[in-house]
Parts: structure tokens; C-alpha cells; sequence
């Protein structure tokens, strides 16, 4: 049995942040519905809980404080990307819902790990001058498949505040192996990221959307074995 007295004000603070976020125009209708519906389910899922819901509220945090990271700038050479739709709701959040829903803690760190430190990667990379990750050429910002320094380093240290945030909200106990499930799956689920935007994103055989979401496959995957 749950007690509804104490999960109801999650409940209700998870509708306020989707009220918010939508009116910030940050994410659309359907996607912020959507958000709220999974959070829902994650806080009375048996094996996860209120503490696993922040972890994913962190993210969201991080990726919206990084979207406005130099976004005059992004307006300026038209790859800002204001308003998330459904599709990145669902390509980013359903492996960490469904990790969630199962109580796999190991997957779940990985995968939003994962979508943190490729939001922060492609975030801040785009200020800068990218190389091609399959070439190491100079491609224009906001190329698929494109990689930089201070990108690759913005999404190590995401993955670790997923990591350390992770271990102060309790889902894993141990904070060097929560630590190390976030950093290694972020890391390496972010430059799978990068590598099929560069083979087959660019090529039109996927999608933005669908490069997500095997990425954050990829990263539970990893998290899973690490764990």
C-alpha cells in the first residue's frame, strides 16, 4: 500500500513543473503531459520512488539551463532549439522510465547519464568549431556526428553530477561505483550518439530522435554491466 499522504505532494509538485515548463515554452503540451505521466508512474513504482523522480528532474534542470547556454548565439547561426516536442520527451526519458519502472538502478544511472552528457555536449559544443568524430575534419556547428573539447568535457562532468546525484538521492549506495556507472556509460553512450549521427544521421537513415534513443539503450546497457 502507498501512503497517498505522503507521495501526494510529489504528485503535485511533478504538475507544477509541468505547468512551468511548459509555460517557459521549453517543452510542448503532448511532451510535458507525457513527462508528467511517466513521473507519475516512476514515483509509485514499487522498486524506485520519489528519489529516482529527482534524478530525472535533475536532468531536466541541466538540459534547460544548457539550452540557454550562448542561445543569442545559437539564433544567430539557427541551430537554437527552443521548444521540445513529444519526440524528445520520448526518445530521452522512455529507457530511463522504463529502467525505472523495473527498479534497475544500474540502467537507469546509464541512461540518463547518457542523455545528460549528450544534452550538454551538443549544448555547449555547438559554440564552438566541431570536428567530425569519424574524421576528425572541421564541420560547422550543429553538424550531426560533430565533436569538441570543450563538448566531450561539458558532458563528462554531466554524467558525473548524474553520478553524484545518484549516490546523495540514495539510489546507489556506493559513490565511486555510482560515480563510475554515470561517467563511463554517459561517456561512451555519448559518443555512440556521435557516431551514428555521423554514419547514418547525416545520411538520413535515422533520425535525431532515434539516435536518442539507441544512445540511451546504449548507456542503460552499459550501466547494467557495470552494475
Amino acid at each position: 500500500m502507498y501512503n497517498l499522504e505522503y507521495v501526494a505532494p510529489y504528485v503535485v509538485m511533478l504538475v507544477v513543473i509541468g505547468i512551468m515548463v511548459y509555460a517557459k515554452k521549453a517543452i510542448d503540451l503532448l511532451g510535458t503531459a507525457f513527462m508528467v505521466i511517466m513521473g507519475v508512474i516512476i514515483i509509485f513504482a514499487p522498486n524506485a520512488g520519489v528519489n529516482w523522480l529527482f534524478l530525472i528532474i535533475i536532468f531536466l534542470v541541466l538540459g534547460l539551463v544548457f539550452t540557454k547556454y550562448k542561445h543569442q548565439y545559437k539564433k544567430e547561426i539557427k541551430i537554437y532549439e527552443g521548444t521540445r516536442t513529444i519526440r524528445n520527451v520520448v526518445s530521452n526519458g522512455i529507457v530511463p522510465f522504463t529502467m525505472a519502472a523495473f527498479g534497475n538502478y544500474g540502467g537507469f544511472i546509464g541512461s540518463i547519464a547518457t542523455a545528460t552528457a549528450d544534452t550538454m555536449a551538443s549544448e555547449v559544443g555547438v559554440t564552438t568549431t566541431p570536428r567530425l568524430i569519424t574524421t576528425f575534419k572541421k564541420v560547422p556547428p550543429g553538424t550531426d556526428g560533430g565533436v569538441s573539447i570543450p563538448g566531450t568535457a561539458a558532458g563528462i562532468i554531466g554524467a558525473g553530477i548524474i553520478g553524484i546525484s545518484a549516490y546523495i538521492l540514495g539510489i546507489f549506495p556506493d559513490p565511486m561505483k555510482t560515480l563510475e556507472i554515470a561517467v563511463i556509460s554517459g561517456t561512451i553512450g555519448c559518443f555512440v550518439d556521435s557516431i551514428l549521427g555521423a554514419v547514418l544521421e547525416r545520411k538520413k537513415y535515422l533520425n535525431n530522435e532515434h539516435v536518442n534513443l539507441i544512445a540511451t539503450v546504449c548507456g542503460a546497457f552499459i550501466g547494467i554491466i557495470l552494475a
